[in-house]
């Protein structure tokens, strides 16, 4: 079912660990924000002029990550997976403090933020959500990519990968955020082919990256010990992606999304495309039973993650 109203945070929970692409020891704090704030990226190590909001429009760059930058030029990247978590956890306002230009990669999935997230205590705010509902098909295509939402009640992402790599090939599968078991995807890490690594290197990014927090694909053989955790976990990966990106529209997005060959850049120019598709979609809130003001508690009370 989905939720009525707004939730935030009943108090603060704290992550440390290292950027996947800077190197650079990474801490975050998640703290409660208010009604209608959404997502709210500080960076302290800055001064002034540190406040970046989870926005599409302050998308600056979407390869191999998501970085948002302000209008001043401060910035924040790799925020995919803590927006999924936050996704997942039903957060829909929250303050988060970083000390550096990047959230820290964890495990490469959202495995991490879940674990203290989803045993953090949660509180219904006074505003009701309100959902993006998409009322008529609008689709993108880039090249052999390929991206399409239509209408449908819930969150659903049908999403199929084609790679030459054998192990990787092509992999297929469709998520209902509202309805499935989304443990798989949530603990499904960023993967990359060892061919890439130098590359990616060279690029100045891949800093921090190891084999503690991607999957690493050579040839024909995992590199990691204890290969994948779960069958389809590169595909997995992919749709934890969008539903992460999905939350830089400002809102849940109610529809059924078929992708192709995607990824960040992709899914940035679509909600750049469903927003400017204003006849396609409308904003709802649920309003057909009424729920009181309410602390959702958790019987842990862990607020920290060391890498």
């Amino acid at each position: 079912m989905n939720e009525v109203y707004q939730k935030t945070l009943v108090s603060p929970v704290k992550f440390t660990g290292i950027g996947l692409h800077s190197g650079q020891k990474s801490e975050i704090t998640i703290n409660p924000a208010k009604e209608n704030e959404g997502i709210i990226f500080k960076r302290i190590d800055l001064k002034k002029n540190n406040i970046i909001e989870a926005n599409f429009k302050n998308v600056s760059s979407a390869k191999l990550c998501t970085t948002l930058e302000n209008k001043h030029g401060a910035k924040v990247s790799t925020v995919e997976h803590l927006l999924a978590a936050l996704y997942i956890t039903g957060i829909d306002n929250a303050f988060v403090e970083i000390n550096c230009e990047e959230v820290p990669i964890m495990d490469g999935s959202s495995k991490d933020f879940l674990a203290v997230l989803t045993e953090t205590n949660l509180i219904n705010q006074t505003k009701k959500r309100k959902y993006l509902k998409i009322s008529d098909k609008i689709k993108l295509v880039d090249g052999e990519k390929k991206i399409s939402i239509e209408p449908h009640n819930s969150l659903e992402i049908d999403f199929q990968l084609k790679y030459e790599n054998k192990i990787i090939g092509k992999q297929k599968n469709i998520i209902d955020f509202q309805n499935d078991d989304l443990k798989d995807v949530s603990s499904s890490r960023t993967f990359c082919l060892f061919e890439d690594i130098e590359k990616i290197k060279k690029n100045g990014l891949a800093k921090g990256g190891s084999l503690e927090n991607a999957v690493v694909v050579d040839k024909d053989k995992i590199l990691n010990n204890g290969g994948l955790r779960n069958d389809k976990e590169f595909v997995n990966h992919k749709i934890l992606d969008l539903s992460g990106d999905f939350m830089l529209s400002g809102h849940r997005i109610l529809g059924k999304v078929i992708c192709y060959q995607g990824g960040h850049e992709l899914t940035n120019l679509f909600l750049k495309k469903i927003f400017n598709t204003a006849e396609s979609f409308k904003f709802i809130e649920i309003s057909n039973y009424k729920i009181p003001k309410k602390v959702f508690t958790k019987e842990s009370e862990k607020i920290a993650v060391n890498a």
